[in-house]
């Protein structure tokens, strides 16, 4: 997989990670890719880089990007196309990241479908202004229909860095937490970078995504997984991404 004393930099391998499950790859949705070339490229990198499947997230944000299944779906199907005829062996799934605001809220409680990782994971998000005020009702009623809440990028919400008890309170109430690697790569700033490390540290950490949206990005991911400080980081933290490698039905 790979070794711990090598001289950096390091050849970048992901394959420990398995499967991505969050970033903005499918395009023309959001404020990632825009066209299906680009989707072809960025995701025949990443395949280099070591990872299996990609899970791409598009936003749901209903004043911004009013995605559901009918717009994201097609999408993925013209990516799956596009790498099929040019022989670049990933598997690519779609999900979501939904913004927990009221709109969200009456997808989940009206009953809609809903855009999962794998069997049962929904990828959720706040401004990073400030806490949606409810999140907390939001998490308590995915969880009645079933479904497992994932956070995006907690260390990315300021207002929680001088309270690491309401990152415990939302853990608490069964929401599970995913972590940004540009955020370890200090793209986001050193403030967001030390408490990335530290949710690491405090295992607090159960998934990570690239939330890959352009080639800025890509260059940052590509540096951070040179480096021999990353993947130490890593020894002895259990992360789920690679039970997304398996079938749903195994």
């Amino acid at each position: 997989m790979f070794s711990f004393f090598k001289s950096k930099p390091v050849t970048p391998d992901l394959s420990f990670i398995g499967a991505d499950m969050h970033s903005h790859l499918l395009p023309g949705l959001d404020d990632g890719l825009k066209t299906v070339e680009e989707s072809v490229a960025f995701i025949g990198q990443l395949a280099q880089m070591g990872y299996r499947k990609l899970i791409c997230t598009p936003h749901i944000i209903a004043d911004i990007y009013p995605n559901s299944p009918a717009t994201i779906l097609p999408k993925l199907e013209l990516v799956r196309a596009a790498l099929k005829e040019n022989n670049i062996p990933v598997t690519i799934e779609a999900a979501a990241e939904y913004m927990v605001d009221l709109e969200m809220e009456k997808l989940v409680t009206g009953g809609s479908e809903l855009l999962t990782l794998g069997k049962n994971l929904i990828l959720i998000e706040m401004s990073y202004v400030g806490a949606s005020p409810n999140m907390e009702r939001t998490i308590f009623q995915l969880r009645m229909r079933g479904l497992q809440p994932v956070l995006a990028h907690p260390e990315r919400y300021v207002f929680y860095h001088n309270d690491f008890s309401a990152y415990q309170r939302l853990a608490d109430m069964g929401c599970l937490m995913q972590i940004n690697l540009l955020s370890l790569a200090g793209y986001y700033g050193k403030s967001i970078k030390l408490v990335a490390e530290k949710l690491v540290q405090r295992q607090m950490v159960d998934l990570l995504g690239t939330d890959m949206h352009h080639g800025k990005h890509m260059a940052a991911l590509q540096q951070l997984a040179s480096t021999k400080e990353f993947y130490t980081m890593f020894k002895d933290v259990n992360i789920r991404n690679k039970a997304l490698l398996l079938k749903e039905d195994e």
